[in-house]
């Protein structure tokens, strides 16, 4: 990958998107740092990371701690992700705009990018009046200015942020390099690692000095070099799985036209092992976390011993049960989304069409079985990848607790963001080393 962007960078025109997804990326964590007016955030980020398990906890990872923090950027780029997948899923469920897809080729998806953005600006208001009534009501004392004004500036300013967010993405995907969405979803995860490693040095210095590990969050470094190990088997299977697939083989059918004959090549059909990525995790955090979300709403749910505060210990985070329900989430997701996503019936028909077939099978329903079958064994084996690396931070966790370690929560790894910054950083490069070849081709006539 290194050698990729060093590659790049001699190139002139790609090393002008280089500097512009740079300077774009710049202008992202200047926007993350600007608070909005009439906040007080004394009190805001203790709050939220006693709510790491609610849906707040995974916004402020994608926002990059902007949402700790009530900056212009809070809501980062989720408003955008909400729409876009529910926009993707009505388009398979709403035949006008499956038809607007499919048929009216670049004017049709001009069009759904237009939905897109102005679903966009609706979840980033409603997001934003959400996140305006958790500063209003939601810690017991009202962190925000009072009147009518202040409510509008601040609510202005959420939904201008994202909008901007959107804004900027779209751009860097015209004239940067690779997806300006994945780019500014990775940038916004890496900058809370200054403050990991921050903590880890905090940590083993405190040890060394002999501090106490009960007062300290002290990390023993055996338990630093389980970390640093773990993170770097973690990635070496994310980027083993990411570019794993399965080629499903295709042979077509020998055919003469006039005096040609065509057909007759081999070809294959890549199925990848985790077609849906990180989106059934996504998908299964949020409903696995409803419940410590609306509790921070509830306040009996603070009060010991009362129903909602014993149903919330049920369904920590860390617990059998919350893992139990996330994993069985995680799988369900992934069979709804790339049922969605994959078609056999329809990819059955396009080869019979073309004259292909895959060999031992007969075109028609037996290679839609086929292809169901094998489909449903890949699903189901990136479905329990995704699970394991998902619950990986609450195993990380318990274990350094059971081994006397405080401080286990806050530096257990990362599944989720490990999946998403493996594959922007991939796919960036894939997307560089595109761009490469194609502009040293020299073509069939040199």
């Amino acid at each position: 990958m290194i050698q990729t962007i060093r590659n790049a960078w001699k190139v002139p025109e790609l090393r002008g998107k280089m500097l512009f997804t740079i300077f774009a990326l710049l202008i992202f964590r200047v926007g993350a740092v600007i608070p909005v007016p009439f906040i007080d955030t004394s009190m805001l980020g203790e709050y939220l990371s006693q709510q790491s398990a609610s849906i707040f906890g995974l916004m402020n990872v994608m926002s990059g701690d902007a949402f700790a923090q009530a900056t212009v950027f809070a809501l980062g780029i989720q408003p955008y992700i909400n729409a876009s997948i529910i926009i993707q899923l009505l388009t398979i469920a709403i035949p006008a705009l499956e038809r607007m897809a499919k048929e009216q080729g670049e004017d049709g998806k001009r069009k759904i990018e237009a939905i897109t953005r102005y679903a966009t600006v609706a979840f980033a208001l409603l997001l934003g009046f959400g996140y305006y009534s958790l500063l209003r009501y939601g810690f017991g004392s009202s962190l925000v200015s009072d009147g009518v004004w202040p409510a509008i500036v601040i609510i202005a300013a959420f939904v201008a942020g994202s909008t901007f967010v959107m804004w900027l993405g779209e751009q860097i995907t015209e004239f940067g390099v690779g997806n300006g969405i994945s780019i500014i979803l990775f940038a916004g995860i890496i900058s809370r690692g200054p403050a990991t490693v921050s903590t880890i040095i905090s940590s083993i210095t405190n040890w060394i000095n002999g501090f106490d590990p009960a007062e300290y969050s002290t990390l023993h470094p055996a338990f630093t070099a389980l970390i640093v190990v773990g993170t770097l088997l973690l990635m070496a299977l994310v980027v083993f799985i990411t570019d794993s697939e399965r080629r499903v083989p295709v042979q077509y059918a020998k055919r003469v036209v006039g005096r040609k004959m065509y057909g007759g090549q081999s070809s294959h059909i890549p199925i990848k092992v985790n077609m849906s990525g990180v989106l059934p995790i996504i998908f299964a955090q949020a409903i696995a976390s409803l419940p410590a979300t609306i509790g921070a709403f509830v306040p009996s749910a603070q009060v010991e011993g009362s129903g909602w505060y014993n149903f919330l210990s049920i369904m920590d985070s860390n617990g059998l049960v919350y893992s139990v329900v996330y994993f069985l989430l995680i799988i369900l997701f992934s069979y709804f989304y790339n049922t969605v996503q994959f078609n056999p019936v329809e990819i059955s028909n396009n080869l019979k069409k073309n004259g292909g077939f895959v060999p031992g099978f007969r075109p028609g329903r037996p290679t839609t079985e086929f292809l169901s079958k094998v489909i449903s064994r890949l699903t189901l084996f990136g479905a329990i990848y995704l699970g394991i690396v998902a619950l990986l931070p609450a195993i990380t966790g318990n274990i350094m607790s059971a081994l006397g370690s405080s401080a286990g929560e806050s530096l257990a790894i990362g599944g989720t963001s490990i999946i998403i910054v493996v594959g922007v950083a991939l796919e960036t490069a894939k997307a560089l080393e595109a761009q490469m070849m194609m502009r040293h081709y020299k073509g069939f006539l040199e």
